[in-house]
């Protein structure tokens, strides 16, 4: 195999992959084994029929595809690794030769981590923040408490309201026609969510256990389902059960109840010592994502596309990870949200571009101040996450692989260099809102 590298504009690059005729015939053969028995010609059995029949009968391109798809699998991770390029991207890859006898020639275009050119990194300024508690923050954070202590019981006599969660079947209609994805049973609704479209919630509003409804609603314009974007729809509802909640009292006996203290005296003060806490940690992020932002606005780099693209993949799969907790799919939440794949790259498509200059421009402040992450440092992360999962370090690692050990060690590299920053900071007070004079209050408005 032989790797020729060309650089094109905006940190992109070609990489030309030639495989020997051998090679690629060794593949081709390769397919043949794998699909023969799936291959029926008149006068041989199934699976004995030569490769040279079925190429006569079908073409010598009949396995070409799988061939192609061995080799490039096989040839691409080499030929990325020969070409001392930092790839960021998955290639796109394109044949430009294939043919029995000959070699076979790809090309994989790819993006190349840019080049960050850094602006002024020391003595940046951050804005201070106030880590105070107040009255209203305990109460809120006690109410918060109280509610996740609910019991939820069932209502008999009386109608549904808002807040109530209600067990229904339901099925939707389309100009007269059921359409896909819009039945369910004994499904739990909690009214005012917002889970479902329009006004549906609301018009089951003072309706009884028992109770069949038609809900009338339309769906948004920018609908996920194309066939029902905009259209008006008729839900028939059935009413199994009403529910509410049971809020217990904010008293002794509940600080008791939730914590380690007696009283609930005690029990607040604990609550304002963790809310600073939080509160702490909270401003930490607040200034350090405020330093790391100046920097990367005083910095230049540009970023190629497909390297954008797959960071919103990245951003995505993350959302979907955390949504398959609460027992929902990426499909699920397309219909409830009324929005679609495209559109939510769109939406992430900021923070991607926000998540990868961060990270750029803080590996260039660790490259620039010689900042490293040992091996002392490296187990004491690892002794952390073992202790959190209640497991010996070593038996750890058997869970760990490499490339995520190696993402461990970049990640720590990285707040190397945002608490470099941030040691070399300067805090400043937030400014002062300023007061408009009348002079431009009006101007304000004698330009609307």
């Amino acid at each position: 195999m032989s790797v020729q590298v060309e650089n094109l504009e905006k940190n992109m690059a070609k990489l030309t992959i030639t495989v020997p005729a051998e090679s690629f015939e060794k593949a081709i053969q390769g397919a043949y084994t794998r699909q023969k028995s799936r291959i029926s010609i008149p006068g041989f059995r199934k699976g004995k029929v030569p490769r040279a029949m079925i190429e006569k009968v079908y073409g010598p391109e009949v396995f070409y595809e799988d061939a192609a798809n061995e080799v490039i699998n096989r040839e691409y991770p080499q030929a990325m690794d020969e070409s001392d390029l930092d790839i960021v991207s998955r290639p796109e890859i394109e044949i430009v030769q294939i043919q029995k006898g000959q070699e076979f020639v790809f090309e994989a275009k790819v993006a190349v981590k840019p080049e960050v050119t850094l602006g002024e990194y020391k003595g940046v300024s951050v804005t201070k923040v106030d880590t105070q508690v107040t009255d209203e923050e305990i109460d809120a954070d006690l109410e918060n408490t109280r509610n996740m202590q609910a019991r939820t019981v069932e209502v008999k006599d009386r109608p549904v309201e808002q807040g109530d969660i209600v067990v229904i079947d339901y099925e939707g209609f389309a100009d007269g026609v059921a359409f896909e994805g819009g039945k369910d049973e004994n499904h739990s609704l909690e009214i005012g969510s917002h889970s479902f479209i329009d006004t549906f919630e609301d018009q089951l509003v003072g309706k009884n256990a028992g109770d069949d409804v038609e809900v009338n609603v339309t769906f948004p314009q920018e609908y996920h389902a194309a066939e029902l974007a905009g259209k008006p729809a008729l839900f028939k509802v059935k009413i199994h059960t009403i529910k509410t909640r049971e809020i217990p009292e904010l008293d002794d006996e509940f600080a008791s109840m939730v914590s380690e203290f007696e009283t609930l005296e005690e029990y607040r003060q604990d609550v304002k010592k963790k809310l600073e806490e939080r509160k702490a940690e909270e401003a930490k992020h607040t200034q350090e994502n405020e330093a790391v932002q100046k920097i990367v606005e005083v910095s230049s780099m540009e970023l190629p596309e497909p390297m954008i693209e797959m960071q919103c993949e990245n951003i995505i799969q993350e959302f979907a990870n955390r949504i398959s907790q609460q027992g929902l799919t990426m499909e699920q939440y397309f219909q409830f949200s009324g929005t679609n794949l495209d559109r939510m790259k769109e939406q992430v498509h900021p923070e991607a571009v926000q998540r990868i200059q961060n990270s750029l421009v803080l590996e260039q402040i660790a490259k620039a101040e010689n900042l490293e992450v040992s091996e002392e440092e490296m187990q004491d992360e690892l002794k952390k996450i073992a202790a959190s999962y209640g497991m010996q370090v070593e038996k750890l690692k058997e869970f760990i692989s490499e490339e995520e050990q190696d993402n461990m060690k970049n990640d720590l590299l990285l707040q190397k260099a945002v608490n470099f920053v941030m040691e070399n900071s300067v805090e400043v007070e937030p400014e002062e809102p300023q007061e408009e004079s009348a002079d431009g209050a009006q101007d304000a408005q004698d330009v609307q």
